[in-house]
């Protein structure tokens, strides 16, 4: 391998490894706040409301996952198009 292919394989790793840690942050944080909001007395079941409510907390949060991490996408892309990386 020469130094360009060692370079592009060490990019590759270093985005696979952060897109990892982002998709483990952000069961994190769906786990955190959509739990604490929706769940407020948790008990042997959950009403039909609060699991609408985790529902639709998780859709939001995921949808502004996928916004975020689309804009890096393109930006990592544009930046290695460009030779920054």
């Amino acid at each position: 391998m020469d130094s360009e292919s060692v370079k592009k394989a060490i990019i590759k790793q270093v985005i696979l490894e952060a897109n990892i840690q982002n998709s483990r942050q952000l069961v994190e944080k769906i786990n955190e706040n959509c739990f604490d909001k929706c769940i407020p007395k948790p008990g042997s079941s959950i009403t039909s409301g609060e699991k609408t409510c985790v529902t639709q907390c998780m859709e939001k949060y995921m949808a502004a996952w996928n916004l975020v991490n689309q804009t890096y996408v393109r930006r990592v892309q544009q930046e290695v198009a460009s030779g920054s990386l």
